[in-house]
């Protein structure tokens, strides 16, 4: 069985999905709103709270000053410049979601953040879908030896196959996240048959998604296609701004996709058959085999004098129907009552 350990959660095939709140960049490079978003996220039932380690000046060039987001008017260094926490902050951040007791963990953005990270002793890295096939630097992490998370968006099945073959060379665990990196993604976008597609293909990972769309919707809908681990952005209010609030939770919207995620994992799979639950309403429900008029002795049963009524309790049902045509009758049958086997030669 497919187990997958960030600290002490352990998700499989068999566990309600685990819901990661990703505060991202959302504090705008301010500790004390990095906390607080991560105390509401803490509050409406997170047990991993998740940030990215951004060290601008290792994980961009010059040139990246004039790379603008589609979802932006300033550059991405600008952006990241802004939005950077320093290790010291960053590791104040971490304690006290620990403090918490829940679970801190992130995505580095070059080397010398997953140097930090490993540094901070974390319980397992993310990658992002833009370091997915960054080959030297996965290879990086995998020397740390904890469990790795890695989004797939912007590849496909095949491209990130070295990646996965890297990962498991080295025997870390494995979950793969399907991804749309569009900020937020149009519903049409999503894809979420990929969910499956990724199960198929490398079946020997968990599997889930890295939701970016700007409603529950798809993560929920995941959840019933096999997804285990859902990650989406998460705000304390839409109100303020943020890089990614577009695309994030706020407080309740976490609590409806906790509560429904676990729902929807209760309701997945199945056989298709009557359950022995039924059974109550399978009484009152179904219909038996009824006198539609006064029968009397010596009369042959026929579509005219019998009918099909509520309840399904009788000693005849649907299916003998066709079979009590033409049974003769021996005693009397009053009118709307339900057809006895002592009623008939």
């Amino acid at each position: 069985m497919k187990k997958f350990k960030i600290g002490k959660i352990i998700v499989d095939e068999n566990t309600p999905p685990i819901i990661i709140a990703e505060i991202g960049i959302n504090h705008n490079g301010n500790l004390d709103r990095a906390i607080s978003i991560a105390d509401k996220a803490i509050l409406s039932g997170a047990e991993i709270i998740k940030h990215q380690t951004h060290i601008v000046d290792e994980e961009m060039s010059e040139e990246a000053k004039n790379a603008i987001p589609g979802n932006s008017k300033l550059s991405i260094y600008e952006i990241m410049k802004k939005c950077t926490l320093s290790e010291e902050k960053e590791k104040k951040l971490m304690k006290y979601i620990i403090s918490r007791k829940k679970i801190f963990i992130s995505s580095p953005f070059s080397v010398e953040a997953a140097n930090r990270l490993s540094r901070f002793n974390v319980p397992a890295f993310k990658i992002g879908s833009g370091e997915c096939n960054n080959y030297h630097f996965i290879k990086h992490i995998c020397k740390f030896k904890k469990p790795i998370i890695l989004s797939t968006g912007m590849n496909s099945i095949s491209s990130i196959k070295k990646s996965v073959e890297i990962i498991k060379k080295n025997k870390i665990p494995l979950a793969l996240l399907h991804c749309t990196n569009i900020y937020p993604t149009p519903p049409n976008l999503v894809r979420l048959d990929c969910i499956r597609q990724l199960k198929k293909a490398y079946p020997s990972c968990l599997v889930g998604l890295s939701d970016h769309t700007a409603t529950n919707y798809t993560s929920l809908a995941a959840v019933a296609l096999g997804a285990r681990i859902i990650e989406k952005h998460f705000v304390d209010t839409k109100n303020k701004s943020g890089p990614d609030v577009n695309c994030s939770m706020d407080p309740s919207e976490l609590k409806e996709m906790i509560m429904g995620s676990e729902i929807i994992f209760q309701a997945r799979g199945g056989v298709k058959k009557p359950l022995k639950e039924e059974k109550v309403t399978i009484n009152f429900a179904f219909a038996s085999v009824c006198s539609s008029s006064d029968i009397q002795p010596g009369e042959k049963l026929n579509k005219m004098n019998i009918c099909l009524k509520r309840p399904g309790n009788g000693f005849y049902s649907v299916k003998d129907f066709d079979k009590l045509i033409g049974k003769k009758v021996k005693k009397f049958i009053k009118k709307n009552t339900q057809i006895k086997k002592k009623y008939l030669i």
